[in-house]
């Protein structure tokens, strides 16, 4: 079968399209994250949570589609990635996992009782439900900068040397914070467009302000940290693009500071940062102004910004190790055949319009303000 596309296209197209699920999972589940985190402080009676839950309740099931497509496109284009991670970040991944259980449980079960200490018990579940996710997805972010604690022996099997507590670095935490600020702004901007004006949405006003400003204070110390600290790794030698996928091909050096050395080579990937850096101000600016267009816009841009210049900071490299750079896993050693990434491809541009198709027909469907009334008139509400 003669491919159209040579092994090195597919394999930065699929290095974009794991960009791209991984940002449409920010950008949808993050503000269903985002609210879910400010549940307990923005409603201060059932009724305002209760409208607050019901703003994200139609769509946080289609949102999770992204988790899923993300999770089965890294085993399907990334297999040593998908090994490497999902063994090593086992209880990392359970952790995110059993957050996410119970945030489905949390709106189901909530309103089966009228007592108000059931329902605020569900809340709280509701916030860990946003929060841990939230927390983890960006303590994960932080370690893949840095680099995993596995190697690969001769037989490419795999070995982690790391822990659940050894993720949580001063590093991590940082961009774990980071994380937790951009989808508590990004669902204080989607709470703009969806509920009344009044307490709730004022409460959600000045939180997002607070982690507006968080985003940018957290983003660009990250960037300094990564820019200053004893971090980046480097290819070294000939590195043949449409090569086999084996990491132990590819020499690979740890070299601090060289997760810039993209901004050097491709100017315009400067894009990214200044996005991230932006955004936030643009929600402040939209948030001080009562626009909740900009302020969602601000949010959506920042999301898209911050999680950009992580990829683009360290391509081609996946999952770098920080025990055994030479395991380091890129674009070009860690990928599946150049058949499996052309099929891949062609289920890809068949069904990802169908997502994004249903996704924007949902919305508009949905559109529109919820208001109190709505949560006292309307019995299909949680």
């Amino acid at each position: 079968m003669e491919i159209p596309l040579d092994y090195e296209t597919l394999r930065v197209i699929w290095w974009g399209l794991m960009g791209t699920l991984l940002i449409g999972f920010a950008l949808t589940d993050g503000y269903d994250l985002g609210v879910a985190a400010l549940m307990p402080f923005i409603g201060k009676t059932d009724e305002e949570r209760r409208m607050a839950i019901n703003a994200i309740a139609p769509h946080w099931e289609g949102h999770q589609v992204w988790f899923i497509l993300g999770g089965g496109a890294i085993f399907a284009a990334w297999p040593f990635v998908y090994a490497v991670s999902f063994s090593g970040f086992y209880l990392a991944m359970f952790l995110v996992l059993s957050a996410l259980i119970l945030r489905p449980v949390a709106f189901k079960y909530r309103s089966k009782h009228a007592d108000a200490g059931w329902r605020n018990r569900w809340d709280w579940a509701l916030f860990i439900g946003g929060f841990v996710p939230a927390l983890v997805f960006g303590v994960a972010v932080g370690n893949v900068l840095q680099g995993a604690p596995f190697r690969l022996d001769s037989d490419l099997r795999s070995f982690y040397e790391g822990s659940l507590l050894g993720l949580f670095s001063p590093f991590a935490l940082m961009t774990g914070l980071l994380s937790v600020a951009m989808v508590v702004m990004h669902g204080a901007g989607f709470l703009s467009v969806k509920i009344e004006q009044g307490p709730v949405l004022d409460r959600a006003r000045r939180i997002g302000s607070v982690a507006a400003i968080a985003s940018v204070i957290l983003f660009a110390a990250g960037g300094l940290w990564v820019a200053n600290g004893a971090m980046g790794f480097r290819l070294e030698g000939a590195v043949d693009p449409n090569g086999p996928s084996n990491p132990l091909f590819i020499k690979t050096v740890a070299a601090p500071g060289a997760w810039l050395d993209n901004y050097g080579r491709y100017p315009w990937m400067v894009i990214a940062p200044v996005l991230g850096l932006v955004g936030p101000l643009v929600a402040l600016l939209g948030i001080r102004h009562r626009s909740h267009v900009l302020n969602l816009a601000g949010s959506s841009l920042a999301t898209v910004g911050i999680i950009a210049t992580v990829g683009l900071s360290m391509f081609p490299f996946i999952l770098p190790s920080s025990i055994n750079p030479q395991s380091s896993l890129t674009a070009w050693n860690a990928s599946s055949s150049h058949l499996t990434l052309w099929i891949m491809l062609i289920v890809t541009v068949i069904f990802l319009p169908l997502v994004l198709t249903y996704t924007a027909w949902v919305m508009k469907v949905l559109f529109g303000r919820i208001s109190l009334r709505d949560v006292r008139t309307n019995p299909d509400f949680y």
